[in-house]
Formats: structure tokens, C-alpha cells, sequence
């Protein structure tokens, strides 16, 4: 009898979900209110369901796959509510400055508490914040600050030195496998995450000293436990990436996917991850109360130059110092191990580099730390991180926008209020208008006034007044860093054609770096 009676809800149910999930979205979609079934779809159900998104997002290469389907089209549907362009025009009426797109809900669906700088959506509220937080990114106090990046690239150093092996044999083509004992990948997220807690909280980190990224974090509650730092962080935003995309039901998707042992874990890294930057804030806090006034990212958010306290909440505190953790670490660890990847697979273009720096240095800054100021505006140099940028742009997704309720014109088609839209920094890279044979690496394309023209279609940084605030910072360690490498040793990979593993998540998650490296020979100790 039970049996029986379950039978018709469950019918029903099952009618209510055919209905909703399926039926629905077609009349949405034939209905089409907002006129975007003109646009081609990423695939035939793409105007319906964000499934297919989702799919190709678990590939680990959803930017990819988008370029290739841009060859042919300037703009797809790759969601119900969703555009990605292609066409640089597109730029402008997106990022640009006086754009009246906004950041679009995903960014309020992966908001902790407090809004932080890069996903806070309120314009008023985005210039309060950036108007604290400028100070702190100012370029003269990042060169004040250099000595913090020159000291964790000497930590960095003296790893390396221990890591040398004999210099590889005439003809020789590949190392052997004992001397790549340099997971050149994993040493140059110590050293970014060192660097930018150094001058975000004047924390000394130590992953350089003691090469592994072991960490204590804390709860709301005050309870305390450890927690690998790295492995919480991208698996957090790993999770994200592969979930968000139908909006509506990412809070639902987020909670149900933990049942599977393959999100759970992702989950539970997520959570872990949240307790770190609580943790960071917590012991500089402690600091500040007992008087210390340091010069660092946290005293900026704490007072004003003149030394007037801001008041801000300290959920507020804490989302700010997980972004600076987070986006301070990853995109420039991803760039440094890209660049030197980039160079070691075009050995012509690494030779050149290095006889560039040689001439700018000669022989006074042959064995520790280049300085800045000394190579901050070589040529080649900038040239050479440009093109591994755009090759490769640590942040390849697109970050999406929504038009105003208004709607606006992009590409001259009127697109109507609320759709999410937006350009992957790697479609965007891929325009063989502007950059020819795009997937090759060509540092000379960013020499001279042709490369000055080609900056208003790199988005590496993203563009307008959303653009990243910490450019200056990542470029300041990636010069320091690469010039000091390079300076130094010769590195080799595995073989000429050993490549390194990306996943795209919001960000590239790279697998291990494997290198052999040895001092250079002439004129060098």
C-alpha cells in the first residue's frame, strides 16, 4: 500500500522536474526576451542549460576550447544568459574606464562575508576601497619595499645553489635524471607567497627556509589546525571553476557536490583555506596592537597616510589580506615558472636575453640579487615577461561583466540588460589581427612603438578601472627574480620536448617544474 501511495507523488515530482528543468529553458530560450539567439551557440544546448559549459570546464581547458570556436565566430552563447567575444572592439565596451558593465554574480556567489577589492561589484564601493588600498600598490612604495623581494630572491638562491650539478656535456641533449632535482614550479610559489606576505603583513613565512608550505590556520571559533597552504588554495578555486556556472544553483551545487569524494575533498580544502588568511590577520593584528608600525599592506588598510585609523570592519581586514594571498602569489608564480619555461624552450630568444643583461650589468652583480633599478627598464627584458603573459596569461577566463538594465551596445549589436559578458585574456591573445602567429614566442612583437600599440589588446592584467591593482608588484618580483636566475645559472628540462601540465581553474594550476640547473661558466663563481 505504500508502495502505491508514493507511486503518483513521485510521478509528479518527476512531471514538476521535467517541467522546470527541461521544458522551461526551451520556451525561455524560443521565447527569447533578450534577443541573443542570434548569436551562435557553443553547442546545440548551449542557449538552454549551462551544462555544457560545466563540461568543458572539467576538461581543465575551457579557454582553449573557446579560441578555437572564435576562429570562426566574434561572439558565442556559451550559456543561457552568457556571451564571450572574441573581437578586441569588444575591449572597450566591456573593461574600459567609462563601461557600464558591473561584475556579474558570480562574483557576489564566491564573496565570503565582506566584499574585497577585486570582487566588491558597487562602483562607490569599489573607489572607497580602492582609494585605501591605492597607497599600498603606489610603485614608490613598492621600490621601498624592494629589499623585501631581494631578500626572499637571495633565500631563493641559496636553495638553487645546493640544487647544481655539473653543466651538461658537449652535445649533450638531455640531463640525466638524477640532476633534475629542481621542482622549479613548487620554489617559485615559496618564494611569491614569502615575498607577498613579507610586504602585505611583514610575516615571515619561512617556505624558503624550509621548503614546504605547512601552515597553522584558525577557525572563527579560535581553534586552531595545519594545513598545506598551496594545495588549500587551488583546490578552492579549483571547485569554483568547475561549478559556478549555472548562477542560480551554484549555492545548491556547491553544498550537494560534497556527497562525491571528488568535490568533498576540494570542499574541504576550500573550508581549510578560509582559515588562513584569518590566521595572517590575527597574528599582524596582535602586532599593530602592541604598537609595531610597520611599513606594509596592513598598516595601509589600517590608517591613512597621515595616519588617521580607516575603520574598517575586520571582516573586511581578512577578505583583503585572503585576495592579497591569493592574487599576489598565484598569477606571479604562474609567470615566473611560465617565462622561464618559454625560455628554455626558445634557447635564441633566452641567449639574447642573457646577453642583454650581461651588457647591463657587466661584471659587479655576477652572484647575488639583481637589483631593480638596474634592469626595471631593459628592453628585452619586459619584452620577454610580455610575451610569456600574453602566450600563457595566468588568468585566462574571461572575467564576466553584466550590462546594465539599460543594456548597451558592443560591437554595434544592442545587448540587453543582465547578461553576463565577457573576453578570455587568452581568446584575446590568440587574435592573429593583432598578434600573428599567436601560438609561437615572439618577445620582439612588444619592442618599440609596435609593441606600445599592442597594450591596449593585452589583458593580462585585465583593462580599465577593474584592471589589476598589484601589476606593479608582480612585475617588480618577476624582473628581479628572472634577471637574478638568469644571471647566474643554466637551466634545462627533461628533454626538447617535455611540456608542463596546465589546468585551467580560474587561474592555470601548473604541475611540477623539473629542472637541471648549474652555475654559468664564464666569469661566473
Amino acid at each position: 500500500m505504500f508502495a502505491v501511495s508514493v507511486a503518483p507523488h513521485a510521478a509528479l515530482l518527476g512531471l514538476c522536474c521535467f517541467l522546470y528543468f527541461v521544458v522551461y529553458p526551451v520556451i525561455v530560450y524560443l521565447r527569447d526576451a533578450k534577443g541573443l539567439r542570434k548569436f551562435p551557440n557553443m553547442t546545440p544546448l548551449s542557449g538552454v542549460s549551462s551544462l555544457p559549459f560545466m563540461i568543458v570546464a572539467h576538461g581543465g581547458g575551457r579557454s582553449k576550447h573557446l579560441a578555437e570556436l572564435h576562429k570562426t565566430h566574434p561572439v558565442i552563447r556559451t550559456g543561457p544568459n552568457t556571451l564571450s567575444y572574441s573581437d578586441s572592439r569588444a575591449i572597450k565596451d566591456i573593461y574600459g574606464h567609462n563601461t557600464k558593465c558591473i561584475k556579474d554574480a558570480s562574483y557576489v556567489l564566491t564573496a565570503g562575508s565582506h566584499f574585497h577589492l577585486a570582487d566588491v561589484i558597487d562602483k562607490p564601493e569599489h573607489a572607497r576601497k580602492r582609494k585605501v588600498l591605492s597607497s599600498a600598490y603606489a610603485l614608490k612604495n613598492l621600490e621601498s619595499w624592494e629589499w623585501k623581494v631581494a631578500d626572499k630572491t637571495a633565500k631563493l638562491i641559496a636553495h638553487i645553489d645546493t640544487c647544481c650539478t655539473a653543466p651538461l656535456a658537449p652535445g649533450q641533449r638531455m640531463p640525466d635524471k638524477d640532476d633534475l632535482n629542481l621542482d622549479f614550479r613548487a620554489w617559485s610559489n615559496f618564494f611569491t607567497l614569502d615575498a607577498i606576505a613579507d610586504i602585505g603583513l611583514s610575516d615571515k613565512l619561512g617556505f624558503l627556509d624550509r621548503g614546504h608550505d605547512r601552515v597553522t590556520a584558525r577557525r572563527t571559533d579560535g581553534s586552531k589546525y595545519e594545513c598545506n597552504l598551496r594545495e588549500c588554495l587551488y583546490q578552492n578555486a579549483r571547485k569554483q571553476s568547475l561549478l559556478i556556472w549555472p548562477y542560480e544553483w551554484y549555492p545548491f551545487l556547491d553544498k550537494i557536490a560534497n556527497i562525491i569524494p571528488f568535490y568533498g575533498r576540494m570542499g574541504k580544502l576550500s573550508r581549510d583555506w578560509d582559515g588562513i588568511p584569518i590566521e595572517f590577520a590575527h597574528r599582524r593584528l596582535e602586532r599593530y596592537q602592541a604598537g609595531e608600525k610597520l611599513d606594509d599592506f596592513f598598516q595601509a588598510l589600517m590608517e591613512d597616510k597621515n595616519g588617521n585609523p580607516n575603520n574598517l570592519e575586520w571582516g573586511e581586514i581578512v577578505a583583503e589580506i585572503s585576495i592579497m594571498m591569493n592574487a599576489g602569489s598565484v598569477t606571479t608564480a604562474i609567470a615566473i615558472a611560465n617565462v622561464l619555461f618559454q625560455l628554455l624552450k626558445n634557447p635564441e630568444v633566452k641567449n639574447k636575453l642573457v646577453e642583454e643583461l650581461d651588457a647591463a650589468l657587466e661584471d659587479e652583480d655576477m652572484q647575488g640579487v639583481v637589483p631593480y633599478d638596474r634592469v626595471k627598464h631593459l628592453p628585452y627584458l619586459r619584452a620577454c615577461l610580455d610575451e610569456s603573459l600574453r602566450l600563457f596569461p595566468p588568468t585566462p577566463q574571461a572575467l564576466a561583466r553584466e550590462t546594465p538594465p539599460e543594456g548597451l551596445y558592443i560591437l554595434d549589436d544592442h545587448i540587453a540588460g543582465g547578461v553576463s559578458v565577457g573576453m578570455s585574456a587568452y581568446v584575446a591573445h590568440q587574435n592573429e589581427v593583432h598578434f600573428p602567429r599567436p601560438n609561437e614566442y615572439i618577445p620582439e612583437r612588444w619592442l618599440g612603438e609596435e609593441g606600445k600599440n599592442l597594450q591596449p589588446y593585452f589583458l593580462a592584467f585585465s583593462a580599465g578601472a577593474r584592471g589589476c591593482i598589484g601589476r606593479n608588484i608582480s612585475y617588480l618580483e618577476q624582473t628581479v627574480v628572472l634577471a637574478s636566475l638568469l644571471r647566474r645559472y643554466e637551466f634545462a628540462l627533461p628533454h626538447p620536448q617535455w611540456e608542463i601540465e596546465r589546468l585551467e581553474t580560474m587561474n592555470w594550476i601548473l604541475g611540477p617544474m623539473p629542472v637541471k640547473v648549474w652555475k654559468r661558466q664564464a666569469n661566473y663563481a
